[in-house]
């Protein structure tokens, strides 16, 4: 049986009377998650869902994330995890693209996702109070779909700086076994375990390396529907959490809590970071006043996730994201996928089980990307004398902020939807908080009058929270090359925006 499933059903068989995910006062035993799962697929199977089909989730941290991304695969169909933050334009293209029938969504963000619905013909299902009527009165489906390893098991959308977001294909295979390496190599994680759910689990990182590696492992998975640093120390000292994931961001946020003392911390034994390099003064402090060990590690959603790892047992060196995982291989080479010299700068290609199947309907992007079957990541590096990766910019225009990715080239898209606008571009601005901020470099219309504070709420009613430029300065025109391309690299922010930061 290659259906990932079987994650469940293995460790529902395995540690059935053991917790398998906490939310405050609610805790499920596996031997519940399972029922539960088996009732959600019961009731996707009457809602017409056939193997194959698309379905979105648009969930938070919450018990019922789990219930409903194991019944769609238990079902036979493929999970399209969306971010709670999108708005109407975007849960629109989130469900058309893939083609989903439906959709289910937290009750606290139904209107976006029920009007991208409407729009494409999908239905919506609102995880609410009906919803456990209803799944208390599904039939349950026991058993998991028959599915091949290189079934597309998760579409997960990502995107680079042109264009309309890429939906990854990520098989049940990928998928599996890049939990089973991060449980049992990476962490080495034991049904005693207790891995604090605190990365958002529609994200890779957070799905594939907290709940689909702790599910592996009979864990525990205690949950944080929105990261609070203060909420997140209480709920390491209550529930004895040992293993924290989490983005520089987090890690910072805990590292300067002024009460961080008063928690007790001490049954952490391991950390990892990803989403963005960690700066060494942040991993310092933490190891220090936590007094644990912070890995960091390096993927991408196109390599479900993890792609290296600075291994539990082996050197670390400061800023490096360390080794390929097992069954994994990393090269540094030029475009042309030809390896340059230790210490050269190159792009990293990746091969291995952990790499996407494609892009969804998208045979153009993924020749772009694959060449003789090396997966290109658009990240530059370099790799040392001892054989550990070190990252040394983006090729990519991608901005991460705070963790999360923001592609410059949908937000210039809205911009450009405002009729004062004539010119915009989208640019990453340091920040000593976020790694990153949005900033957004706009020309006005001739005639036209515009005030930055109505722009950025222009953009922010129809992005995500985290997307829309919290930063926005007029100029009068953009650096532009002979083809009247817009040179970002030749952008240069002012001193009294840097200042005013």
């Amino acid at each position: 049986m290659a259906n990932l499933a079987r994650l469940l059903t293995d460790a529902a068989a395995e540690h059935g009377g053991r917790p398998a995910v906490r939310l405050d006062d609610l805790t499920l035993t596996y031997t519940e998650l399972d029922a539960a799962v088996s009732r959600c697929a019961g009731l996707l199977r009457e809602a017409g869902v056939s193997p194959g089909d698309r379905v979105g989730v648009m969930l938070p941290n919450v018990p019922q994330f789990p219930v409903v991304y194991y019944g769609v695969l238990r079902a036979g169909g493929i999970v399209v995890p969306m971010n709670v933050l999108l708005k109407e334009r975007e849960t629109r293209f989130y469900l058309d693209d893939p083609g989903a029938r439906l959709v289910l969504v937290a009750e606290e963000v139904a209107a976006a996702a029920r009007a991208g619905a409407d729009a494409v013909g999908a239905r919506c299902i609102v995880v609410d109070d009906a919803f456990a009527e209803q799944l208390a009165g599904a039939e349950p489906v026991t058993g998991d779909a028959e599915r091949e390893g290189s079934d597309t098991a998760v579409i997960l959308y990502t995107s680079g700086t042109t264009g309309t977001p890429k939906g990854a294909e990520l098989t049940h295979d990928n998928l599996y076994d890049n939990a089973r390496v991060t449980a049992t190599t990476l962490f080495e994680f034991t049904c005693e375990d207790v891995v604090l759910g605190a990365l958002p689990l529609f994200h890779a990182f957070g799905q594939t390396c907290a709940m689909n590696a702790a599910v592996h492992a009979g864990a525990l998975l205690t949950m944080l529907p929105r990261f609070d640093p203060a909420k997140g120390l209480a709920v390491i000292a209550r529930d004895h959490v040992t293993v924290f994931e989490g983005v520089p961001t987090m890690f910072n946020a805990f590292l300067h809590h002024p009460d961080r003392d008063s928690y007790d911390v001490s049954s952490l034994r391991v950390c990892c970071s990803g989403g963005a390099a960690i700066p060494v003064e942040v991993l310092k402090g933490f190891e220090e006043a936590f007094g644990c060990t912070v890995l960091e590690g390096y993927g991408l959603s196109e390599t479900s996730p993890v792609a290296s790892f600075n291994h539990p047992h082996a050197t670390r060196k400061p800023g490096s994201i360390g080794t390929p995982i097992e069954g994994v291989q990393m090269k540094v080479a030029d475009d042309e996928g030809t390896e340059v010299a230790d210490g050269d700068v190159g792009q990293i290609f990746i091969r291995g089980h952990n790499v996407m199947k494609g892009y969804w309907q998208r045979p153009d992007a993924t020749d772009e990307v694959m060449v003789d079957g090396w997966f290109g990541t658009g990240d530059m590096a370099r790799r040392d004398e001892d054989g550990l990766y070190f990252i040394v910019d983006r090729k990519k225009d991608m901005i991460i902020r705070g963790g999360y990715n923001v592609y410059p080239r949908e937000i210039e898209e809205v911009l450009y939807e405002h009729p004062s606008v004539l010119e915009a571009a989208v640019i990453g601005m340091p920040d000593d908080s976020l790694g990153e901020e949005v900033a957004a470099v706009v020309v006005v219309k001739q005639g036209a009058d515009l005030d930055v504070s109505e722009l950025r709420a222009f953009v922010k009613d129809q992005v995500a929270g985290y997307k829309y430029p919290r930063v926005i300065w007029v100029v009068d025109e953009l650096p532009k090359g002979p083809t009247g391309k817009i040179l970002k690299r030749e952008l240069t922010i002012p001193d009294d925006v840097r200042s005013g930061r």
